[in-house]
């Protein structure tokens, strides 16, 4: 049963209260990152049904992907209005063109196929092109492209030129006339494919104004999430939902988080709609209850220094650590300052589900997965495979295995340059964004493994690289569901986390270098902003100065410009109103100030504050530990961090128990060092 109308409202913010009470005219919702643009939503269609505004089976939301839709259905039956109608475009559009196709057009609606590879394989082998599986990929980005952007063939070759479109290995003309043949391929076989969905609902109803009357009384009630993402086809059949007499329908949308522009999505629909409709009225979700008001912070700056257009956020969470920017020597430091910063957020009591590493491209990411799986981190990959599970690198693998096994005592840069370049890869990457460049990427990544281990064997030949690649594929780490994130900026959209890694933060990367033009950077610089309003309380943005231990001559990206110099505010002693105890609200034993890091709690106080333990005895857990490492061939830190020593050193437990109570140390590392460790702390005890 759906709730009174003022308890609807009794748990939204004031702006959360406009969106869900403002009727009879259109509403644009600029909702900034972690502002509760879902709750503000669902609340608007459940009090517009309880108080009789609407009628719950006349509205329907609309959104991008099933899991936002689903999401929306399963607040709306909380809230008692389980007839609403929570669909994305695709669905809505699908359901309303197999309904009415046969009343328009005399016959039933071409089946929808699932063939779309093979559909554009067929229409290259009928212009006599040989594009591989990469190519293909790209070749439907395009078609998706253009249909989105009511981009017809023959138009192609110069509206693509225009908006920086590139396909590797073929010029645009060749793509232009790709399409048109794609379009023939189905048409001899009788089918529409994903794409065709939204653009056959357009023409259904602006071709036919009974059936489009019909729907528009269906759905008198339109709600629109994510409307910073619409592309020009579902901006159309916006319209044609709407019509003329459409007084009442709502959008949500943030421009700082478009950040799919290469697919034909565009800010502009969101941020030009109060021109459109002058009596729209304007509302901006601003309180963040996502993110510490130091993630905040940042992410404000970020949004002013590269013009983002968005709302300024205010947290509305309790103070946290302040942002940690890290630059590197290089990209083997850095990931492994990442693995002992993500391994000191876990001793602190942040579950690794809860951590998360961000990067540009997936090639991005082997160093950080041999890191973790170094330190014994669990990681899973989302949205791809592990590296060494990618297909063009267990191609590469393979070939390889298979040349060692011919001439295994050949240069292992040289053979591996050869091989690669057999298969496909070349010493310039292509252009584009598209999967090519993705596995030119990996590929690239190979060679690169290939000159670590001459660098670190002089003289390494074939066989011996081969060995070092199957050792390495061997101990990678498995997935684990409870382990921690690694995902691309794009594939974390609409994801948080409590602590979140943001790497490769340079010129080159983010933004990567083959960003062109003005809005190619704001695009990268939208990227970087949802990377950073992903995190709800420790931050660490880290780049590197060197690819891979060569010359220093990378630079800090331009979106770090005045952030990475910032002094952190002094410390100010706690006042006001008290907040609830935690583990992140301790205070120091010291100074009795606040602890923010983990590092601090675990030593109960701040860095800078006088320690209470020998250094005699810290420095005997040192030697310990390094010994330890050396033997079992991990980093020390995957033993015990720095700060777990110090804490160990200060409060001298005595016994397994006590030693379990220090932050850091857990039942499994109190079973396998507990011996060890007291038995230097009782030397010591001794001694004295």
């Amino acid at each position: 049963m759906i709730a009174e109308p003022a308890e609807l409202l009794a748990g939204l913010d004031p702006e959360q209260q406009q969106v869900a009470t403002s009727f009879g005219h259109p509403v644009v919702v600029i909702a900034g990152a972690g502002t509760g643009k879902t709750r503000a939503l669902t609340h608007r269609i459940a009090y517009g049904v309880a108080t009789g505004v609407y009628n719950a089976a006349a509205v329907l939301a609309v959104t991008f992907t099933t899991r936002a839709a689903g999401e929306l259905r399963s607040r709306l039956r909380e809230l008692g209005v389980p007839a609403v109608q929570a669909r994305t475009f695709h669905s809505a559009a699908l359901r309303q063109a197999q309904y009415f196709w046969p009343r328009a057009y005399g016959s039933t609606l071409p089946d929808v196929s699932e063939e779309r590879f093979s559909m554009a394989a067929d229409a290259a082998r009928r212009l006599r092109l040989s594009p591989d599986n990469s190519t293909l990929r790209d070749l439907l980005t395009e078609i998706s492209w253009a249909k989105v952007s009511n981009i017809v063939p023959a138009d192609y070759a110069d509206l693509a030129a225009s908006a920086g479109r590139e396909v590797a290995n073929l010029d645009l003309a060749q793509v232009g006339r790709v399409l048109g043949r794609y379009e023939q391929v189905k048409a001899d076989r009788g089918v529409i494919d994903f794409d065709d969905i939204l653009l056959c609902a357009t023409a259904l109803l602006a071709e036919n104004d009974d059936i489009a009357d019909e729907v528009r009384a269906t759905y008198r009630h339109l709600v629109v999430d994510e409307y910073q993402d619409v592309n020009p086809v579902q901006q159309n059949l916006l319209d044609l939902w709407w019509g003329e007499e459409g007084r009442d329908h709502c959008v949500v949308g943030d421009p700082a988080q478009t950040i799919h522009s290469f697919a034909g999505a565009s800010p502009v629909h969101l941020t030009g709609f109060a021109d459109r409709f002058p009596d729209a009225r304007v509302v901006r979700l601003v309180r963040d209850y996502r993110s510490s008001p130091e993630v905040v912070e940042l992410a404000n700056l970020v949004a002013r220094n590269t013009r983002l257009g968005t709302v300024t956020l205010e947290s509305q969470c309790p103070p946290g650590p302040q942002p940690r920017i890290l630059p590197c020597a290089g990209e083997y430091e850095e990931a492994t300052a990442v693995a002992r910063w993500l391994v000191e957020q876990h001793e602190a009591g942040v579950p690794w589900r809860e951590q998360a590493v961000l990067y540009r491209v997936h090639a991005q990411s082997p160093l950080f997965e041999a890191a973790l799986a170094q330190a014994q981190v669990p990681f899973t990959v989302r949205g791809g495979e592990g590296f060494y599970d990618r297909p063009e690198v267990r191609q590469a693998v393979g070939t390889l295995t298979e040349q060692a096994r011919r001439d295994g005592t050949v240069p292992a840069v040289d053979a591996c340059r050869d091989v690669l370049t057999r298969l496909g890869w070349t010493v310039q990457p292509p252009s584009g964004q598209g999967r090519v460049r993705e596995r030119w990427e990996s590929l690239a990544a190979v060679l690169a493994l290939a000159e670590d281990v001459v660098a670190a064997q002089p003289g390494a030949d074939l066989a011996a690289f081969v060995a070092e690649l199957s050792a390495r594929a061997q101990a990678e780490h498995p997935l684990s569901a409870d382990g921690v994130t690694l995902s691309t900026l794009h594939a974390a959209k609409g994801l948080e986390w409590t602590a979140v890694a943001l790497v490769g933060v340079q010129e080159g990367t983010l933004p990567l270098s083959l960003a062109a033009g003005p809005e190619q950077v704001a695009e990268e610089a939208r990227l970087f902003y949802v990377g950073i309003t992903r995190s709800r309380r420790m931050l660490m943005i880290t780049w590197s100065r060197s690819r891979r231990g060569g010359g220093g001559n990378r630079q800090p990206s331009r979106f770090l410009d005045g952030i990475a110099a910032r002094p952190a505010p002094a410390p100010t002693r706690s006042g006001g109103a008290p907040k609830p105890k935690s583990a992140m609200s301790a205070t120091c034993r010291v100074c009795g100030r606040p602890l923010n890091t983990g590092a601090e709690r675990k030593l109960k106080r701040h860095g800078d504050c006088p320690a209470g333990y020998d250094e005699d005895t810290y420095a005997r857990l040192v030697a310990w530990r390094l010994e330890l490492a050396g033997e079992r061939s991990v980093p020390a830190f995957v033993i015990f961090t720095d700060a777990t020593l110090m804490a160990i050193a200060e409060d001298r437990p005595k016994d397994a128990a006590g030693l379990l109570g220090i932050p850091g140390v857990g039942r499994t590392k109190c079973e396998l060092y507990a011996e060890a460790v007291l038995g230097i702390l009782a030397a010591e005890g001794d001694a004295g």
